[in-house]
């Protein structure tokens, strides 16, 4: 009967997971049809936006060659019109004359017919009709106006459409991941020269496999890449996955996407657990701040609290005892309940605060940022047991490594309470690599990857992030990969690496 139900159960789980990708693909299939019906309206609207140019261009050519046939044709209309007008003044000048001449030879008398003649003779000599010229001074041609558009209506004729690039081809056994970094490779199906640039979209998600159309996260684009491949880098892998997909874009048009892949960016991401910091602490989401007002206002009418003279011997006391400075605070047994849940955990010298998520297995990697001034400060981690009392790395249940920079500066790696003092310089950033199942605890200067100190153990139970702090900050670095350079020091590590059982016992 059990094995029957867990067989169901695993068909159940098998039918689920299909209807679900099912319903992704139906999904995906009416996102398409949305998208063929809206994307074939607004290709129409841009075909006949072309044509009505087109249209315009051909009226305003025509527009402009009508004119130039008007005015050629006033031009030589106005030359004849002129010319006309002239050799019909000559004519009835001319026609004058001859009949003046004809009426001239009936003069019977010779003087008169003298003096006839010489008006003639000078009258001709005169006349315009022997200046004129008889030949147009235009033609009727106008054929240097005509117009031939075979060529032109066989360019119109071979119009269509824009040709598309193909789609490209991302070859996800090409592309990698690797600190923090995301390189795609890709490749045109055929050789196509016209390609001027491709387009990069890509998108966070939590899905394995292909892109779901309901993801709420957008895409980004990156634009005007000239090559076939890219380098996105300073990622924060705060998601389990990023899908990926790339257009090909000549002078004119991009083309479709190519398929979508998905590549695997799985990382530790953790935020600081407010709920069980030390008073004195104000948390937020990945930065850790000593704040000595801490808790004051809920302890403001709490009487019998304020003898300094006694809290500062006990201060100092304490300092004495632990090594940890120990400023002004309020006194544990006056401290009234927590508001929130468990938010005074941490009490006493405790001044820490944990990662909300636990380490159960695998290899993880953090990096962690120190105030300038912050005096001292411990980065390491801890099982979920340590005690509210309890300082990092002075039990058996927490590794770190500790910055002192008050009175005297030491740099030490700490465990069940025993120190090894470290000839390192502090860096500026600490990168943490904790290899749960490897049993390994390893600090690095986060910018040259140089080894600052290794534990060595068996981790028995899951392990959180800790950190403690007192007098400035912390900030942290989460959503990160295993370096390579940190995987290949890890392969190599001689005789820097120490262990629990191998620290100095420091008397306290």
């Amino acid at each position: 009967m059990d094995s029957q139900k867990e067989a169901l159960q695993r068909i159940i789980s098998t039918l689920a997971n299909k209807n679900d990708e099912i319903q992704n693909f139906i999904d995906t299939l009416n996102q398409t049809l949305k998208g063929v019906q809206e994307n074939s309206s607004n290709i129409l609207s841009e075909l006949d936006e072309e044509f009505d140019s087109l249209y315009s261009i051909l009226d305003e050519v025509k527009e402009r060659m009508i004119n130039s046939i008007k005015q050629e044709q006033a031009r030589k209309s106005q030359e004849l019109q002129s010319q006309l007008s002239q050799c019909n003044n000559a004519l009835e000048n001319s026609e004058e004359l001859l009949e003046f001449a004809t009426r001239s030879l009936d003069i019977k008398e010779t003087e008169e017919f003298s003096k006839a003649a010489r008006q003639i003779k000078d009258r001709v000599t005169m006349a315009s009709a022997f200046r004129l010229s008889l030949k147009p001074k235009v033609s009727d041609n106008m054929t240097h106006l005509m117009v031939d558009f075979s060529q032109e209506r066989q360019m119109l004729q071979t119009l269509k459409f824009l040709p598309v690039p193909k789609a490209p081809e991302i070859d996800p056994v090409e592309c990698l991941v690797a600190d923090n970094a995301v390189t795609v490779t890709w490749r045109m199906p055929e050789e196509d020269n016209k390609i001027d640039h491709f387009i990069l979209e890509y998108r966070k998600t939590n899905f394995d496999g292909l892109p779901r159309v309901k993801d709420e996260r957008c895409w980004d684009i990156i634009d005007n890449i000239k090559g076939t491949e890219y380098t996105l880098s300073g990622l924060r892998f705060d998601s389990k996955y990023m899908n990926f997909r790339v257009r090909a874009c000549n002078k004119a048009v991009a083309g479709e996407c190519s398929d979508p892949v998905t590549l695997e960016t799985k990382a530790l991401n953790f935020s600081l657990d407010s709920s069980s910091s030390h008073l004195n602490l104000r948390v937020e989401d990945t930065c850790v701040e000593w704040d000595p007002t801490g808790g004051k206002g809920q302890e403001s009418k709490v009487k019998g609290k304020e003898n300094k003279g006694s809290a500062s011997v006990t201060s100092l006391k304490k300092h004495t005892r632990s090594g940890t400075p120990s400023p002004k605070r309020t006194s544990v047994g006056s401290r009234p309940p927590a508001v929130r849940g468990s938010r005074d955990r941490f009490t006493g010298e405790s001044y820490t605060v944990l990662g909300d998520t636990a380490i159960e297995s695998g290899q993880h990697y953090w990096e962690v940022k120190a105030q300038k001034d912050c005096k001292s400060y411990s980065v390491g981690v801890a099982y979920k047991t340590l005690g509210k009392f309890d300082q990092l790395g002075k039990t058996n249940t927490s590794w770190c490594i500790h910055v002192n920079n008050w009175l005297q500066n030491t740099f030490a790696a700490k465990h069940n309470n025993k120190v090894k003092a470290l000839d390192v310089t502090v860096p500026e950033r600490i990168g943490v690599f904790c290899d749960f199942d490897g049993g390994q605890l390893s600090f690095y200067d986060a910018n040259s990857k140089q080894l600052l100190y290794s534990f060595k153990t068996k981790f028995t139970q899951p392990v959180l992030p800790g950190f403690m702090v007192w007098c400035g900050g912390l900030s942290l670095s989460t959503g990160m990969q295993v370096p390579s350079a940190v995987r290949t020091l890890q392969k190599s590590e001689n005789g820097m690496t120490g262990s629990a059982s191998s620290l100095n016992i420091v008397t306290q």
